[in-house]
């Protein structure tokens, strides 16, 4: 793989109105993360020296987003087509003398491996004026079309402008280009816009180079690689594209999923061996789930860690901060948020837990609800090892319940309960013989006599 520096310049300027969102195009999330986001991770897996997006419209919700990263925004204004898009970028990769791969914000999939081939053929012996990345779709529709033999660029053409012999080939241009800086501004200085668009287009700078006796190369990726999105339908459309090649991925690293489709994956997460994910599983962002562990169907998972041997669910919820020790099992209908359970501990049923620590081997029973929030601050419980807590019981935080300490079912706590103690907060217990009986009979007649 070349050593060369090279910059990422992404053009992001597209007004995105078939989207009908208040929300920039590029910032659409796939598979939770925005589609600006999958190509900074893609190309800042590759060590690029820098990024540039050129935008337009809601140029502060891009900046919002890149700020973290350290990627300046420019604008295009007005937007007078692809060269010109680039050439906005000039400015802020002034005396960057490398290489400079233009990519698309809308087009999210394209893998690091495919930028690395396009700057490897760029710095090859034969040294191309640039690099195209082509495809060949199913439908070619009305994409630009690339005529080349062997490899080599003969001649680039935008749909509209094209002849019906050109229309027929089946090679497509995706926009993505690799070029050297030093080729880069002068060739573009040089486009025109005479053309049935009148538009500046990118893909002139190959022919310009051409008719300097500098051929350019075109490598190809698949069709799914270069998708782009323009519409919610086309944003589904590279969402299940971008699900269908994780799940098979994860099956390939050693998990069973039960029924495939119905699972969804987040970007980043991590999926151990021998785990079993049962239908319709949903994981958010950050999500850690360790070897042998069966995740039942209907839960969701985001933000929490699922250690090895522990089960999940069925509908079960696991939020940010969770973090299920080994052996342990949260069951149907339990949330757990920003709580760690310890080896063997059990939730089984019905209960919320939330901002805990349950020590080892404790059992919570069914209702079970840790009352973690006043209305102003969040405070914690501490349940230790080996504890039972009753059914319907309610821990009022802050509270520790000491290690092998049993609460009463249907018990309110409010203070700590020390270790093997028996805690109960709840009302005697009063039975008045005969009196249900008596109730009905005096019910019977006052109803009767209403009815007369």
């Amino acid at each position: 793989m070349t050593t060369r520096p090279f910059a990422a310049l992404i053009l992001a300027a597209g007004k995105g109105t078939r989207m009908k969102s208040d929300l920039h195009k590029v910032l659409h999330p796939i598979a939770g993360r925005p589609m600006l986001g999958h190509l900074l991770a893609a190309v800042d897996q590759l060590g690029a020296a820098k990024s540039v997006v050129v935008t337009g419209a809601a140029r502060e919700q891009v900046e919002a987003f890149v700020a973290p990263l350290g990627v300046d925004v420019v604008t295009q204004e007005p937007q007078l087509g692809t060269a010109h898009a680039v050439q906005q970028g000039e400015q802020a990769l002034a005396g960057f003398d490398g290489d400079v791969l233009i990519l698309y914000g809308d087009v999210p999939l394209v893998r690091p491996e495919t930028l690395a081939r396009m700057l490897d053929r760029l710095n090859a012996g034969d040294a191309p004026a640039a690099v195209v990345l082509g495809f060949r779709p199913a439908d070619p529709l009305a994409y630009g079309r690339i005529i080349a033999t062997d490899g080599t660029i003969e001649r680039m053409v935008e749909y509209k402008d094209a002849r019906a012999a050109e229309r027929a080939v089946t090679l497509c241009n995706s926009g993505l280009m690799a070029v050297r800086a030093a080729d880069l501004w002068p060739l573009l200085a040089r486009v025109g816009n005479d053309n049935a668009a009148q538009e500046y287009y990118l893909p002139d700078i190959v022919m310009i180079a051409a008719a300097d006796g500098r051929r350019s190369a075109v490598i190809e990726a698949d069709a799914w690689e270069v998708a782009g999105v323009n519409s919610r339908a086309e944003l589904a459309a590279v969402e299940g594209e971008w699900q269908a090649r994780r799940r098979l991925a994860a099956m390939a690293d050693g998990a069973t999923l039960i029924a495939p489709d119905t699972v969804w994956f987040a970007y980043d997460t991590q999926v151990g061996r021998d785990v079993v994910i049962e239908p319709n599983v949903f994981f958010g962002p950050k999500a850690v789930i360790e070897d042998k562990v069966i995740i039942h169907g209907f839960s969701h998972i985001e933000g929490a860690i699922v250690r090895s041997g522990a089960e999940v669910g069925p509908y079960a919820r696991l939020r940010p901060g969770a973090d299920i020790g080994n052996d342990a099992k949260i069951g149907n209908f339990v949330e757990v948020k920003n709580g760690r359970f310890g080896k063997g501990a059990k939730a089984n049923h019905l209960s919320y837990i939330g901002d805990a620590d349950v020590g080892a081997n404790a059992n919570i029973g069914a209702g079970t609800i840790t009352c973690n929030y006043d209305g102003f601050l969040k405070y914690r419980t501490v349940i230790g090892a080996g504890a039972f807590i009753g059914s319907n019981s309610a821990l009022v935080a802050p509270v520790t319940i000491g290690d092998g300490a049993i609460v009463a079912a249907g018990s309110v706590m409010t203070r700590d309960v020390a270790p093997d103690a028996l805690a109960l907060a709840r009302g005697r217990q009063e039975a008045r013989e005969g009196w249900a009986a008596t109730f009905r009979e005096t019910m019977k007649a006052r109803k009767a006599k209403a009815g007369k």
